[in-house]
């Protein structure tokens, strides 16, 4: 009986070939060696090379096609799939308004002062926009809801247009956990006509120092959103805790 080193546990396969992968400068489309191959080039059994690629595809690293031409192929995972998996490890762990808004203070600001005087005029113009969505106070429960969607997707924009990638993807998805968590909680209810007038007056100062370059504006405007945000935010959660007791 053939008897396999102990890098033979699939799971560390799996990361064995995706450092294989890095190696090799393999990109997204490029297609992986054959099971044979692979057999032969990492020294393990059938049955360990193929749990290691089911996990790999499950984890959305690998991309595999049947028929002619079909075969195993790099696969670039989406930012909205990371999202996603990232926040399933979130799932249970009750994260709270002050949990979000710590980190978002401290890096938001930071991204807003990257960004200013750096973004196209039809990027300014989508915020823009997004801002103009919400030009008035909401006129029931349903439409305060869109407005805070609409608003956190202001952030999600900015976010996505960071310099740094990492920072804006720690942001797109504390903006995405914030958005699930005030409509799962209700965080919208009851309307918050501050939270509205402050938030908006806020975001429209802030698309006025991005288009005039100013660095130190923008970082000082976003920081006051969040503060402002952050303490308004926390009402809203705390008023949801009350009518949870009560009920």
């Amino acid at each position: 009986m053939k008897t396999e080193p102990r890098l033979s546990r699939p799971v560390q396969v799996a990361e064995a070939i995706k450092d294989w992968v890095v190696e090799q400068g393999l990109r997204a489309g490029d297609r992986l060696p054959g099971e044979a191959d692979l057999i032969a080039r990492f020294g393990m059994a059938k049955g360990t090379i193929r749990e290691a690629m089911r996990i790999l595809e499950a984890q959305g690293l690998i991309k595999t096609r049947t028929g002619p031409g079909g075969g195993s192929f790099v696969h670039e995972v989406s930012r909205q799939r990371a999202k996603a998996l990232l926040g399933n490890y979130f799932y249970f762990r009750s994260l709270t308004i002050d949990d979000i808004y710590q980190l978002r203070l401290l890096l938001e600001p930071e991204m807003a002062a990257s960004l200013a005087g750096q973004l196209p005029d039809e990027v300014l113009d989508r915020l823009a926009a997004i801002v103009d969505g919400y030009a008035e106070p909401a006129r029931s429960p349903d439409e305060e809801r869109e407005q805070h969607i609409a608003s956190l997707g202001f952030h999600a924009l900015l976010a996505e247009k960071a310099s740094n990638p990492l920072l804006g993807f720690i942001i797109d998805f504390m903006v995405n956990l914030l958005s699930d968590l005030t409509v799962y909680r209700k965080l919208y209810a009851p309307p918050n006509l501050e939270l509205w007038e402050r938030g908006r007056d806020h975001q429209q100062r802030l698309i006025e120092a991005l288009r005039d370059g100013k660095p130190e504006a923008a970082r000082g405007i976003m920081a006051a959103h969040m503060e402002t945000a952050w303490s308004l935010m926390r009402g809203q959660e705390a008023e949801m805790l009350r009518r949870f007791i009560s009920e």
